[in-house]
């Protein structure tokens, strides 16, 4: 599964089949690792190689290789290799909005929590 377009595309009032609901808690598992999510933090620019993840990431070589597995298995990175060395792509196109989304209701949910704490004159 590459992407959530068949969520996007059902009516709001039908449910999901038990098959598409374990798809996507497996997509959510994936992306539930801090570690991965800088990798794809990293990889928003632009393809890299695995030691500059490994230096952007301040991950281990062996942490980071796992950890960029399992994402090319989960088809959200894709890898080519030139000579010695292997370049890292994000291949899932829905990944940056999706980040882009989580990120802005967090944003949203921190602010409006800030408020409660701010002082009134």
């Amino acid at each position: 599964m590459s992407s959530f377009c068949f969520l996007r595309h059902m009516p709001k009032h039908r449910s999901l089949s038990e098959n598409a609901l374990q798809l996507v808690a497996q997509r959510f598992a994936v992306l539930a690792e801090p570690m991965r999510l800088r990798l794809i933090q990293a990889l928003f620019v632009g393809e890299k190689n695995v030691s500059e993840l490994v230096a952007v990431t301040a991950g281990t070589q062996a942490n980071v290789s796992r950890h960029l597995q399992t994402l090319t298995a989960a088809h959200i990175l894709t890898r080519r290799k030139a000579g010695l060395q292997v370049y890292y792509r994000i291949s899932d196109p829905t990944i940056p909005r999706l980040c882009e989304v989580v990120c802005g209701a967090i944003e949203k949910q921190l602010t409006r929590q800030a408020g409660h704490f701010s002082v009134k004159k």
